[in-house]
């Protein structure tokens, strides 16, 4: 069968039912199992809630309600922990403890107490990667094993993989806190998660969020630009490729999603996946990756430049600390003050989208 991506346009009034019908367009029941608790993995990549980086509430609401009214009753939500963002600050800001509380979808984390606990994984599948960059031997979540799991990513751009979504969602959490070992093999990485997670998981499924999208040096510093999407799919090759190619990009031009087409792990060319709901065949929005001074610094020189090699003397030592540091400084203390907080605030009072997040308490 080929793989189904479903892409419907939506609006705040109608924005629940539209996650319920993209859902049921791209065929969730055949793909989780009622009789195995669901995962809901959402997307914190700032812990400030800027438009087009985090999974949005609407998100989160409808897809717990949908999936309960299909009888789906055995939800949690797993939170996972990175160097450079907050958890709890996210969760807080980006309004989803109202609802998981409403819905009673208790929330789990993967970095402390008693939730989870990391074991050993061998995976069936040759990785690409990840291997290598942990030959003590990889280290995967025991409360995956034999759940259905549901990402939640929005459409985004992404300073080191052009495009991210349902695959590097996966990311946070199925790595654990030592994840940045892993950037200068991103692309490969990726592959290999999603290599994992077919093999320890009862279901895949991922409901992307395209009602604002990000367009420049994602994921975070972004531009939001309003595009009222919604996409759905159990193939998480085929709904990265569809959205990158709505964002101007040929999908097989990015490495993550050829080297996943190429592994057998889903559809990467668009014009072999099945498109239901709305036709998006002649979306090009043209948006552009672009740098920022994460880029420069990082990316550019140590994770993929000249001083890749000297990368363990920068992140596997406590000098580490000092690049978390100059993140947070970057990030929450002059961007978000200076810039980017204005940004959320007008698209706040001056978009339908901001002021549906205005709603949620």
């Amino acid at each position: 069968m080929p793989s189904k991506v479903a892409v419907i346009k939506t609006s705040p009034e109608t924005v629940i039912q539209d996650i319920a019908r993209v859902m049921e367009l791209a065929g969730f029941r055949q793909s989780l199992d009622p009789q195995k608790t669901t995962i809901l993995k959402d997307n914190i990549s700032w812990h400030y809630p800027f438009p087009g980086a985090n999974t949005t509430p609407w998100q989160l609401e409808g897809v717990i309600r949908a999936l309960q009214a299909a009888g789906y009753q055995d939800l949690s939500c797993v939170q996972n922990k990175t160097v450079v963002t907050d958890t709890f600050k996210g969760e807080d800001l980006n309004k989803y403890l109202p609802i998981l509380k409403k819905h009673s979808v208790p929330v789990l984390y993967n970095f402390k107490g008693p939730d989870m606990k990391w074991v050993p994984y061998v995976p069936k599948a040759k990785m690409l990667a990840l291997d290598r960059i942990f030959p003590e031997g990889i280290l995967v979540p025991d409360y995956f094993f034999g759940r259905n799991i549901v990402h939640l990513p929005t459409v985004k751009c992404h300073i080191y993989t052009t495009t991210t979504g349902a695959m590097k969602n996966a990311f946070g959490g199925l790595l654990n806190t030592k994840r940045h070992y892993a950037h200068s093999w991103i692309h490969q990485v990726l592959v290999d998660l999603l290599a994992i997670q077919q093999e320890i998981h009862s279901g895949l499924f991922a409901v992307m969020d395209g009602t604002t999208a990000g367009n420049g040096p994602g994921p975070r510093t972004m531009f939001p630009v309003i595009k009222d999407y919604l996409l759905a799919s159990a193939d998480q090759v085929a709904i990265d490729a569809v959205s990158a190619h709505m964002m101007g990009f040929d999908p097989m031009s990015i490495k993550y999603i050829r080297l996943a087409h190429e592994q057998g792990l889903g559809c990467g060319r668009f014009g072999e996946i099945e498109l239901a709901g709305d036709d998006v065949r002649q979306e090009n929005w043209n948006f552009k990756v672009g740098k920022n001074l994460v880029k420069r610094v990082g990316g550019d020189l140590i994770w993929f430049g000249p001083l890749k090699k000297m990368q363990k003397f920068f992140f596997h030592t406590p000098l580490v600390h000092l690049f978390i540091l100059a993140s947070e400084i970057y990030h929450d203390y002059l961007r978000w003050p200076l810039k980017d907080r204005f940004t959320f605030e007008k698209w706040k009072k001056e978009t339908t989208w901001g002021r549906l997040f205005q709603k949620y308490s």
